[in-house]
């Protein structure tokens, strides 16, 4: 994706070093001629790509894009695919938008029930004035003054809760690393548990439940048991915690990826996927 490194790699690869890139292109570039034509008639190309990936052995899905303007809505497509995802033992991380600056309208693929949401925050850990405050935020990670890489092989200081989204994929990526039978309810509850420096009452909506703190993380999931899961509806809240983890399973995948895109201002344009080979299980993860 263009501005975020190829993919997003340099976020997620700094994370997690072993995870491999595979993109999968669901928008076009803003300067792209083709990109009007592409939005009217391939508007499900984002759901087409999210079951694309859940069904190519991905356990980790970033969504480093999204639609924070004021006719944002909901795409009955796109949620379903992201429900598809959840129910194969997929955790789908999204960046909660762009919109701080702009009237913090909700933003869409990180408000799906299940998704877990990055917020931005800046080095000093305080909330990046463009990063949206909304009730689906669930955890914050670095997305001011990020040096990033770019598709032109130069290096340069950008922005954006797509990089905050990329940190919380990679952390995601080692959690799946140490403990694949994790479900993605149980992942999003452990980055809630262990996220560093809480807003005051445990949570806000500027940055959810805190910092993600990968190796607290992965420390606490060898207290748990893996769990199968249930995909959630929406209720009376707006969207809950996500899956509900209802019944024992050993089923995992082979891989883990997480899906990741391109930010133009505040439309995102690209998205890619992302995978991490597992050694065979006698050789550990």
């Amino acid at each position: 994706g263009h501005g975020h490194g190829p993919g997003d790699a340099d976020g997620v690869m700094g994370i997690a070093p072993e995870a491999k890139i595979l993109p999968v292109r669901v928008i076009l570039e803003d300067g792209d001629t083709a990109r009007a034509k592409a939005r009217s008639t391939r508007g499900n190309a984002l759901a087409e790509g999210i079951r694309w990936a859940a069904d190519h052995g991905a356990d980790v899905i970033n969504l480093s894009l999204g639609d924070d303007s004021a006719s944002a809505h909901p795409e009955p497509a796109e949620d379903e695919a992201v429900q598809y995802a959840l129910k194969k033992n997929v955790t789908v991380v999204a960046s909660a938008g762009n919109g701080g600056d702009k009237g913090d309208h909700v933003s869409y693929p990180a408000a799906y029930p299940g998704v877990i949401a990055a917020t931005a925050v800046d080095r000093f850990g305080v909330r990046a004035s463009f990063s949206t405050r909304r009730w689906y935020a669930t955890v914050s990670a670095p997305g001011d003054k990020i040096v990033i890489a770019d598709p032109d092989h130069k290096y340069y200081e950008g922005w954006g809760t797509s990089a905050a989204s990329a940190f919380v994929s990679g952390a995601v990526a080692l959690i799946k690393a140490a403990h694949p039978g994790l479900a993605p309810a149980q992942i999003k509850q452990l980055l809630e548990d262990t996220a560093r420096n809480p807003p005051a009452g445990g949570r806000d909506d500027s940055r959810g439940f805190g910092m993600i703190d990968p190796a607290a993380a992965i420390k606490a999931a060898g207290r748990l048991k893996p769990k199968g899961l249930q995909a959630v509806s929406y209720g009376e809240k707006y969207f809950g915690p996500g899956p509900d983890a209802s019944k024992s399973g050993d089923g995992t995948s082979g891989w883990a990826a997480p899906l990741a895109g391109s930010l133009g201002g505040v439309l995102l344009v690209a998205a890619v996927v992302l995978w991490r080979g597992r050694r065979p299980r006698f050789d550990g993860f």
